[in-house]
């Protein structure tokens, strides 16, 4: 039996990680580049790998919300194609599932 309480706490402590995550990022990155062009073209890398990092955090972030409002309007843990229940395993490796294993690509 899976214990939503437990998914629930675990999606929230997430949700505030990526958060923190995705600050951290842009504090990093306010910072005027360096005068030096070699070390620009380093900065402008790693603000370009940390740009799809952050983009994934938010869309991670995005996943997690429609998760908790799913289990606080009781829809949690049914599949949003056939309406079968996912199952806990399924749930538990990855608790954002909105489809049950049959209806996944």
């Amino acid at each position: 039996m899976i214990a939503i309480e437990k998914l629930k706490a675990q999606l929230e402590q997430r949700l505030v990680e990526l958060g923190a995550a995705v600050e951290q990022r842009e504090a990093d990155f306010s910072e005027p580049l360096d005068a030096d062009f070699s070390e620009q073209a380093n900065q402008l890398e790693d603000l370009e790998t940390s740009e799809a990092m952050e983009a994934a955090h938010i869309q991670e972030g995005r996943q997690i919300r429609a998760a908790l409002q799913r289990i606080a309007d009781g829809s949690y843990g049914l599949c949003a194609n056939c309406g079968a229940k996912i199952a806990p395993a399924r749930l538990e490796a990855l608790p954002t599932a909105t489809l049950c294993i049959n209806c996944a690509p």
